[in-house]
């Protein structure tokens, strides 16, 4: 990922081999910072469908723990990262309120893994986004984005967000870009290893 291809600013049209696809989706509770990691790590200018926050939005969306937020995704956001000659990331970042969860399900069609972005103040926010991604059989990870420190132990966000042992828990900071990559780098290399372990023969 640190190539010379992946860094920001690169436009240019990709080549014609590259023709190795991957769909990664960036899911969570309003508010936890999606959009912000996709514009952080995208080699091109991200497609947003961010929209200015209303008062008629208000008794809809709960906005009581991110009262600065003036704007939110309607849509998607998308995002773009190649790895190499041959391959690319395509990154989708889901909406968050509970009003656009239907977009969820077709977001998650063809999508080869996940990340959960969570704040720690709000994991209540989280669980819907794992259990949809439990129940589509998508592979995951989870990643703390830092709103000034959590005040809980690994062990204790676990336990909270229900996670399997073998599911990656990480902290990142999203509006980093280096951060933001080893975030994908960490869902990349869950992946691999779930895809090695898939072709292990059975000893039972």
């Amino acid at each position: 990922m640190d190539s010379a291809t992946s860094e920001r600013g690169n436009t240019e049209a990709l080549s014609a081999t590259a023709d190795n696809g991957l769909k990664i989706v960036i899911v969570g509770g309003f508010g936890v910072g999606k959009t912000t990691m996709v514009r952080s790590v995208s080699e091109i200018r991200p497609l947003n469908t961010e929209e200015t926050m209303t008062e008629a939005g208000r008794p809809v969306d709960d906005t009581s723990a991110v009262r600065n937020k003036t704007s939110t995704t309607v849509a998607f956001d998308f995002g773009r990262i190649t790895i190499d000659e041959r391959t690319v990331l395509y990154l989708f970042g889901a909406p968050g309120q509970e009003r656009f969860w239907f977009l969820w399900d077709r977001l998650f069609a063809g999508t080869l893994g996940a990340v959960v972005l969570v704040d720690t103040r709000r994991l209540a926010d989280s669980w819907y986004a794992i259990d949809r991604l439990e129940h589509h059989g998508t592979p995951f990870i989870v990643a703390c984005n830092d709103f000034g420190g959590s005040i809980h132990t690994p062990e204790q966000l676990r336990a909270a967000l229900d996670l399997h042992p073998d599911v990656p828990l990480i902290d990142c900071d999203a509006r980093d870009r280096t951060s933001s990559k080893y975030v994908l780098i960490a869902l990349l290399q869950h992946l691999h290893a779930l895809s090695a372990a898939a072709r292990e023969p059975s000893t039972s």
